[in-house]
């Protein structure tokens, strides 16, 4: 995978450089050039990916994550190396036309590339093509059939042979007299196939026969793993944390630690002011259709609850007749009348939302978080949505990772507001850097591709 993808960075940085000194000048210079360019780029952006453990086989076949980690790591290196080249004044070297279309071609064929290689590769898995490993699996009766863990064991590895073991006999003092000599019997079937591993695929909570088997198998040479069973594999998703000689699983993260917050607030402060630099003239045209086009202010303001639930004033162009505010807030539906022709069109672009870019700068709100409700909705989802308040334990977003998997704009359901819920609490869980780059790219290509506000 690795050799994959350079062989394809190197590929698109020589052909783009070609292409387009052709297209402009109609004759190739400096062709040497870009390929060592294009070579450094492939080592770089290998490594970083190596770094991020993305050639890892489970890793491969996440293709949320691949493309998470090309997007970024693809953006991150280009900078870097842009900045070093500006930096020892070889810019001038290259052309700006050869190096952005060598950014936009080799992203878009590695995202093309690794989407191919993450679905190869999980039809592989399925069909058992990395599967060398021998293994005997003893289980719980039923549970080879129903466990997911044993669809993952098979793979990654070859099950050679399995003991179905009844769940009375589990707790029976009898065990050994009844399942002793089947035990004996895989023992000599494991010597003569060269089985590698023994899984036990039981309940956690059969201590005693966990034992027993495991005393029973001590004269085979090799690991005896235990999967976690149903009730524990879940929490064992969680983080593991070291405390002392135990370790605990981190169910539920707290709010980011002082270096992360000051990690995420750099990235507020630089992105905030560099997007107020490029969308400035767009923000001046929107101000001056929402005045001409109907009477009010140019600006809405309503109360919204940020991190810790503190009350802020929110800014958004105004696109509605009304100014609604308080306790009884309606949103906005399709179709709705309250809506303003310039208002309709600034919703649904989301241009509507770019004065939020001064609640960034004011320290209200981040770039990436959970999208603020208003103070009345709060209120009520609170009541009837279990979680709904760890959504305060961060900075509101601008943008955020619901709204790039598809909940934006009206809950019209009350199912609609919990998934947006649930993908709130997985971001805060799950919070990264990479992760807001992320959501800050696909932010763009879901508001012009797929536009869902009213």
């Amino acid at each position: 995978m690795t050799a994959g993808d350079g062989l394809l960075i190197v590929t698109c940085g020589i052909l783009c450089a070609v292409t387009y000194h052709l297209l402009s000048w109609s004759a190739v210079s400096k062709a040497d050039v870009y390929a060592a360019a294009s070579l450094l780029v492939a080592i770089h952006f290998s490594l970083m990916v190596t770094i991020q453990q993305g050639y890892r086989l489970t890793s491969m076949t996440n293709l949320r994550r691949q493309c998470r980690i090309v997007a970024t790591t693809w953006t991150g290196v280009f900078a870097a190396l842009f900045a070093i080249a500006f930096a020892m004044k070889v810019s001038d070297e290259f052309s700006r036309g050869a190096i952005l279309s060598f950014y936009v071609i080799g992203l878009t064929t590695l995202l093309v590339w690794k989407t191919i290689a993450s679905r190869w590769i999980t039809l592989a898995l399925r069909q058992g093509a990395f599967a060398n490993s021998r293994i005997v699996v003893i289980a719980e009766m039923g549970l080879p059939d129903s466990s997911a863990a044993m669809v993952e064991l098979c793979q990654h590895y070859r099950v050679m042979r399995t003991l179905e073991v009844g769940a009375n006999l589990l707790t029976s003092p009898l065990l050994m007299s009844r399942v002793g000599p089947c035990i004996d019997e895989l023992i000599v079937y494991a010597r003569k196939n060269q089985v590698e591993h023994v899984f036990l695929l039981m309940s956690w909570g059969h201590q005693h026969a966990i034992d027993r088997v495991l005393d029973a198998l001590k004269i085979l040479p090799v690991p005896v793993h235990l999967v976690p069973d149903a009730n524990v594999s879940r929490f064992l998703s969680s983080p593991l944390i070291s405390a002392g000689s135990t370790w605990t699983a981190e169910l539920r993260r707290a709010p980011l630690s002082w270096k992360e917050r000051a990690i995420k607030r750099t990235l507020d402060l630089v992105g905030a002011s560099f997007a107020l630099i490029i969308f400035a003239p767009v923000m001046l045209l929107a101000a001056i259709m929402v005045k001409a086009s109907s009477r009010g202010p140019v600006l809405f303001r309503q109360t919204r609850n940020g991190f810790n639930g503190s009350a802020f004033r929110i800014f958004k162009f105004r696109t509605m007749r009304v100014q609604e505010d308080g306790p009884t807030i309606v949103q906005a539906s399709k179709s709705d009348p309250r809506v303003t022709s310039i208002g309709r069109w600034l919703r649904k672009t989301s241009i509507d939302e770019l004065p939020q870019i001064f609640n960034v700068l004011l320290g209200d709100m981040s770039l990436v978080g959970p999208r603020p409700h208003a103070a009345a909705h709060n209120l009520e989802y609170e009541q009837i949505i279990s979680q709904y308040a760890f959504r305060h334990h961060v900075k509101p977003g601008i943008t955020g990772w619901a709204q790039v998997n598809g909940y934006r704009g009206e809950t019209s359901a009350l199912e609609l507001m919990e998934k947006r819920v649930e993908h709130d609490l997985w971001y805060i869980n799950n919070w990264s850097l990479p992760l807001d780059l992320f959501i800050l790219l696909r932010t763009i290509v879901v508001t012009f591709g797929r536009p869902s506000a009213y």
